[in-house]
């Protein structure tokens, strides 16, 4: 190791012994030799400082790349988070409960004609006194209801609701629209009134979904949609900056409904008003 690091000081020496000359030769100073090692020194950090910046570029497009595989990762996780609930939500919109049962009325006895009066001893039997029946206006015949079909009903619905899931919010509510036109009165009533506002809500149309989900309150007072409604109302309220009626509403949530998730959700918005002073 010594005899190699010998050999490269003694090459140096020669080589600048062997450029004294030629420096001499065109008669530049000591000086202007060192100035010219400086300018090669600094062209050399010139270098390596554009080696630097070409590095961090790459850098910064590699981070960029993963800014875009996260943002998409966030997106594909917030659609399933979506998905997600809708579906749980429509499994349990399947548990409702059912009218009940029409008691059983007991038939009541005919009315008792009373027997005619028997004719006396000796005498003929006397007549039966039959009195004609009142007559009896004629009443037109009322055409039979023909009642919806539970199987197109249930694909109507599903039909709407698929189309929520996938996004597309206009066309959920032309069906949503379209169901409860066709469909009054039927099992999936409040759950289609529910949806068609919740996709006015997602347009952030705030004002037709609040109108759509007061509808719920006022015509499905027992529906199982009605907290989640309340939520919404209380959400939009929020979003409109009318602090006072979002209160309210959630007030109200809350004490009605307290075992519900649309309770813990609404005592977290009411501690959000708290906390930015509304």
């Amino acid at each position: 190791m010594r005899l190699i690091i010998k050999r490269v000081l003694l090459g140096t020496l020669m080589g600048i012994c062997a450029s004294a000359p030629a420096f001499a030769a065109n008669g530049m100073t000591m000086e202007q030799r060192l100035q010219r090692i400086e300018r090669i020194l600094q062209n050399q950090s010139l270098a390596d400082l554009v080696l630097q910046v070409q590095q961090l570029r790459q850098e910064v497009q590699q981070l960029r790349g993963d800014l875009e595989v996260q943002k998409h990762n966030m997106d594909a996780m917030g659609r399933r988070q979506r998905d997600l609930y809708l579906d749980i939500d429509q499994r349990l919109s399947r548990f409702q409960p059912g009218t009940a049962p029409v008691p059983n009325t007991p038939a009541m006895a005919p009315p008792m004609t009373p027997a005619p009066p028997s004719a006396a001893p000796g005498q003929p039997p006397l007549a039966a006194f039959t009195e004609p029946p009142p007559a009896t206006p004629a009443v037109p015949p009322v055409a039979a209801v023909t009642p919806p079909d539970p199987k197109r009903e249930a694909e109507a619905y599903q039909s709407a609701f698929n189309m929520l899931k996938q996004g597309r919010y206009g066309e959920s509510i032309t069906a949503f629209s379209n169901f409860l036109r066709d469909y009054p009165g039927g099992e999936y009533e409040d759950n289609a009134q529910y949806w068609l506002a919740e996709a006015s809500y997602v347009n952030r149309d705030f004002d037709t979904a609040l109108g759509e989900f007061m509808k719920i309150m006022e015509k499905y007072p027992t529906s199982p949609k009605i907290p989640g409604a309340m939520l919404k109302i209380g959400y939009i309220h929020y979003e409109k900056k009318s602090w006072t009626d979002a209160r309210n509403i959630l007030n109200e949530l809350v004490s009605n409904y307290p075992a519900t998730t649309e309770s813990r959700l609404a005592q977290k918005r009411l501690q959000r008003l708290t906390k930015e002073g509304h």
